[in-house]
């Protein structure tokens, strides 16, 4: 396959092994790594590339476990030619690779209150993606449009509504990459949502174990949700209380652990491989089933080979 790739004039990488370029140190090798330089280069790429040669892209891998095996076919990750960040009037408009809680604090500069993005780790792209929120406010809350390269290179402007929202879903095709997305944001004045930010990030601090090698909430609250990903509010269940009452806080399997401070939170504790956070997860799964009768589902993606 290597040999048959088309020409770019971004990176290509071959066997790239990718646990560097997850938040939770694991992962295999991919096939093929690009990198490509801007949106001109990732279209000219996937038109001309095998069609049957799948693609994956990933951000900054904040939400992911790669397995040890790695991952067939071409990852392709954003970079500096798409994390530009600008404010007119009451639009956001964000890079799919510019950081989110970046397009948070560009956005309260200029007096715009996207401060629910403050404390989600990961990029736009994969917030798009997963209709992340926080706070009670979500990705759908605020969406206008996205652009995106689909598989076959061709260009696409998707309006939000298109995306099907979900509670942390979206229903962007398969092998389509984000590239760029503009937000509707609320206005405010900047040392207030400054000060917002910062208290969020206080008591996300004060929950969460952010100091140690984790990719965020590791399974989705079995609560109600409505489509555009708000929350239910007859439905108060929360993961990390059924983790809890299944008496897995801080359980260990090798060197993956489940977090002492936020059972729902699945951290690489001592070099543990994919194999041994998946499993861990699993065990987590199979005892919440019994102890409560609740089937929590993944919220981190896990994708790859054993």
């Amino acid at each position: 396959m290597h040999d048959a790739l088309p020409q770019v004039r971004g990176v290509l990488t071959p066997d790239r092994v990718l646990s560097d370029l997850t938040w939770l140190r694991v992962g295999g090798p991919a096939d093929v790594l690009f990198q490509p330089a801007d949106e001109d280069d990732l279209a000219e790429f996937l038109q001309k590339l095998d069609p049957t040669v799948p693609v994956f892209p990933i951000g900054v891998g904040s939400n992911l476990i790669v397995r040890d095996g790695g991952i067939r076919g071409v990852v392709i990750r954003l970079g500096r030619g798409f994390n530009g960040i600008s404010c007119e009037g009451d639009t956001v408009t964000a890079g799919a690779a510019a950081l989110d809680a970046h397009a948070a604090r560009r956005a309260a500069e200029s007096g715009l209150d996207l401060t629910f993005l403050r404390t989600i780790p990961g990029s736009i792209g994969g917030a798009v993606r997963m209709n992340a929120g926080c706070y009670g406010a979500y990705v759908a809350d605020h969406l206008i449009s996205v652009r995106a390269v689909a598989r076959d290179g061709s260009r696409h402007e998707i309006m939000a509504a298109d995306l099907r929202f979900g509670y942390r879903h979206s229903e962007l095709p398969e092998g389509w990459v984000v590239t760029e997305a503009r937000f509707r944001a609320g206005r405010g004045d900047p040392q207030e949502l400054q000060a917002r930010m910062a208290d969020q990030l206080a008591r996300r601090d004060a929950s969460q174990p952010t100091k140690d090698r984790s990719a965020g909430s590791t399974f989705r609250n079995p609560a109600g949700f409505s489509s555009t990903g708000k929350a239910d509010d007859t439905h108060e269940l929360k993961a990390w209380s059924l983790i809890d009452a299944a008496g897995l806080r801080g359980h260990r399997l090798g060197g993956a652990q489940m977090s002492e401070k936020h059972p729902n939170f699945l951290l690489n504790a001592e070099a543990a491989t994919a194999a041994e956070l998946e499993a861990l997860g699993e065990l987590v799964r199979k005892r919440v089933q019994e102890t409560s009768g609740h089937e929590l589902q993944w919220e981190v993606i896990r994708i790859g080979e054993p």
